[in-house]
């Protein structure tokens, strides 16, 4: 696993992150913490088979936060018990010898919601996209940016790198 010393230089000299909002805050002693960027609620069902050729994404719509005070600089969003898909503000830029696993931050979890993560395969490049499950049944605030997972990184031997359709998310 990556410390924070060796994700802070390859950030800086590789360019692994990017987008971030405060790296010294960001950082961990292992990991970085992600921020949310978009929510987005689900509209339809999805579809998945073996082959992805009948695969059917559900439909989204995006969820605004809503400011407190016409000054403040950001918004909250006011989250019902439900799953939601986050997207993330940082892009990350995975080399072919580095793949990443995230994990709930421990804040959120006591807040009564998780996050699931699928592998940051190596080659992967764009902003990352999960699932947020509220589960608290008063509901959660997250307001803009929160930091709501830690991303680790781990060495793997030199692989040909993701080509899969979700490379690239803007």
């Amino acid at each position: 696993m990556l410390n924070k010393a060796e994700l802070n230089t390859a950030i800086k000299e590789q360019k692994l992150i990017e987008g971030y909002i405060n790296l010294d805050k960001q950082l961990t002693p292992n990991g970085i913490d992600l921020t949310v960027g978009k929510l987005f609620k689900f509209c339809s069902l999805g579809s998945l088979d073996f082959s992805n050729s009948d695969r059917q994404l559900p439909q989204m719509e995006e969820v605004f936060p809503q400011k407190e005070n016409p000054r403040d600089k950001f918004g909250w969003w006011q989250l019902s018990r439900g799953a939601y898909k986050v997207r993330t503000n940082e892009v990350i830029n995975m080399p072919n010898n580095l793949c990443g696993l995230a994990f709930s931050r421990t804040s959120l979890l006591r807040m009564g919601a998780f996050t699931q993560n699928g592998v940051w395969d190596a080659g992967f490049s764009g902003k990352s996209e999960f699932i947020l499950v509220v589960q608290n049944s008063f509901g959660i605030r997250l307001k803009e940016n929160a930091r709501v997972v830690q991303l680790v990184f781990f060495k793997v031997d030199e692989t040909e790198g993701y080509n899969g359709i979700y490379n690239h998310i803007k």
